[in-house]
């Protein structure tokens, strides 16, 4: 658990420069289902300014969006985004707008899926405001907010929904169901490059064959999964 020590290490760094720092989705996911984290995740009400004027070897390349990358001593990278709220998509892709917040509270409605909605603080207590913990006890897949009028702002979440569908055997909440399928030809108005990515992410050897091809009974996704490396 050395990146979870590492976590608590950067945290009080923070905490020392008046701010909070949290462990966010993927990633508390991952420890929760007690798998090797790769990716470290993290969020806080500090902003790309005020981190940089504490922290060193950081990435700013992003930092007009809100988003850092670090390297801590030891050579463990972390992505650093500011909470934020988001305002409507007009591209069906990215939000016209971000507005940095102070809360998570306000963070976790832009998230897509209850299961990468959950936080941890420093002491490694988890923030769950919509029931992301019971979903992922209960293999359910679930949008946070209405799928069809979230599935609009980004199709790409709907090759999102299958990729953890598949990677961590989640049945597909009803509702989620219905939009995919509904909204699925919207897949048109991607980028075959912005698919293949998503899908590069699913490891063959955590797929479940069987619920592969239930899923290829209601979706045609086998042209799809013919992109995975």
């Amino acid at each position: 658990m050395d990146r979870i020590k590492a976590f608590i290490e950067l945290a009080s760094i923070f905490k020392k420069n008046g701010y909070h720092l949290y462990l966010v989705g993927g990633t508390v996911r991952d420890y929760l289902l007690n798998r090797p984290l790769d990716d470290m995740d993290a969020t806080s009400e500090a902003t790309p300014f005020n981190i940089i004027s504490f922290l060193e070897n950081v990435d700013t390349t992003f930092a007009r969006l809100g988003s850092l990358k670090y390297k801590d001593p030891n050579g463990i990278k972390f992505d650093i985004t500011t909470l934020r709220k988001e305002s409507a998509y007009l591209d069906s892709r990215h939000p016209s707008q971000i507005t940095f917040v102070k809360d998570i509270k306000e963070d976790y409605l832009r998230r897509d899926f209850t299961i990468n909605a959950l936080y941890m603080d420093d002491s490694l207590k988890v923030i769950d405001y919509v029931n992301g913990i019971n979903d992922l006890k209960n293999h359910t897949l679930r949008m946070i907010g209405d799928p069809f009028i979230r599935l609009k702002e980004d199709p790409l979440r709907i090759i999102r929904a299958i990729r953890f569908a598949l990677s961590f055997n989640l049945k597909i909440e009803d509702n989620l169901f219905k939009a995919m399928k509904e909204n699925f030809a919207l897949l048109n108005n991607l980028t075959p490059a912005k698919i293949k990515s998503e899908l590069n992410k699913i490891k063959e050897e955590e797929i479940d064959k069987e619920y592969q091809e239930e899923l290829l009974k209601h979706f045609d996704i086998a042209p799809l999964l013919t992109m995975i490396k």
